[in-house]
């Protein structure tokens, strides 16, 4: 993970996530989960919070749940690629992608990237 900086007393990691999505680019400042507490807490508990890269050794289908969040969009990717894309609601227990996944992304709804994603069309995911 090249462009990888601590920041914090915690050592909280932050870098730029590029991907590509119906034609358009993005250049993400996102913080990554890539322990067990971090991966854990997400975005619980969190009024505003940067989007969350969350990074897995290996390919996974792994569901996640949105108990004291508020609304995200979770995009989900493997090798680089989205894989699928939801708009995740509070207090939801099991999210699951489509398809095996290597890395997702929780984009909060006070983040100013939520907007561009979450009046995508998500039958295309189906």
């Amino acid at each position: 993970m090249k462009n990888l900086k601590l920041r914090g007393d915690i050592g909280l990691a932050r870098m730029k996530y590029k991907f590509s999505f119906q034609e358009k680019k993005y250049d993400i400042d996102v913080d990554v989960c890539d322990t067990i507490l971090k991966r854990a807490i997400g975005l619980m508990f969190k009024r505003k919070s940067k989007p969350l890269l969350f990074i897995f050794k290996k390919e996974t289908r792994q569901p996640i749940h949105s108990f004291f969040c508020i609304p995200f969009i979770a995009i989900w990717f493997n090798k680089g690629k989205v894989v699928d894309i939801k708009k995740v609601m509070p207090w939801k227990p099991y999210i699951k992608p489509n398809k095996n996944f290597d890395s997702f992304l929780e984009i909060p709804s006070s983040s100013k990237y939520f907007f561009d994603f979450s009046s995508i069309n998500m039958k295309r995911f189906k």
